[in-house]
């Protein structure tokens, strides 16, 4: 008991006197000066400097730097013209279906939906994506599908920043297994 008094009375001591309190202000102002850290005037947003990354001097890869998610040329070309005849270098397996699958579902599913059929949880907000088991998706070359997830199109954003080559090319092995197994 008396020791709970003691470690009480230590504590107040403490306080009062490495805290700025007053009689006035009380233990408000205890609290407030053990809760409220110091920040600088200039660490709110709308008074910082901002620098831009894009006046900044963005060095080249290492020679001797090795990608780690696959093959992945940095100086890919967008136009579909040129990737659209491309040949997906990724082999149809069940492994490469499956990791499709799993991206699918964490990147592309809030706009294409579960089904594929373009009715996600995001769709009603913007133009409704493409049915990608109907025939005009069918009719596209496994380039095409590649480039448009890669490098966007006329609704679809570019997701070449969250999805890698082999990703993209797992993601279009994926599609193709959808639309043999479940014709629309």
């Amino acid at each position: 008991m008396y020791r709970l008094g003691f470690i009480g009375l230590v504590g107040v001591v403490f306080l009062t006197m490495f805290s700025p309190t007053s009689p006035q202000q009380g233990c408000r102002g205890a609290v407030k000066s053990l809760t409220h850290l110091n920040y600088s005037k200039y660490r709110d947003m709308r008074t910082s400097i901002v620098v831009a990354p894009q006046k900044e001097v963005m060095r080249a890869p290492d020679d001797a730097s090795i990608p780690v998610n696959g093959r992945d040329v940095a100086g890919e070309d967008p136009p579909y013209e040129k990737n659209q005849n491309r040949v997906n270098p990724v082999a149809a397996t069940d492994s490469s279906i499956a990791r499709g699958e799993r991206k699918f579902m964490r990147t592309c599913a809030p706009c294409h939906g579960t089904t594929l059929a373009g009715d996600g949880k995001v769709a009603p907000n913007f133009m409704p994506p493409p049915d990608l088991l109907a025939a005009p998706t069918r009719a596209r070359k496994d380039g095409f599908i590649y480039s448009y997830i890669r490098f966007g199109g006329v609704v679809m954003p570019s997701y070449g920043a969250q999805v890698t080559a082999e990703e993209a090319w797992n993601l279009v092995n994926f599609v193709r297994h959808q639309q043999q197994t479940n014709p629309r």
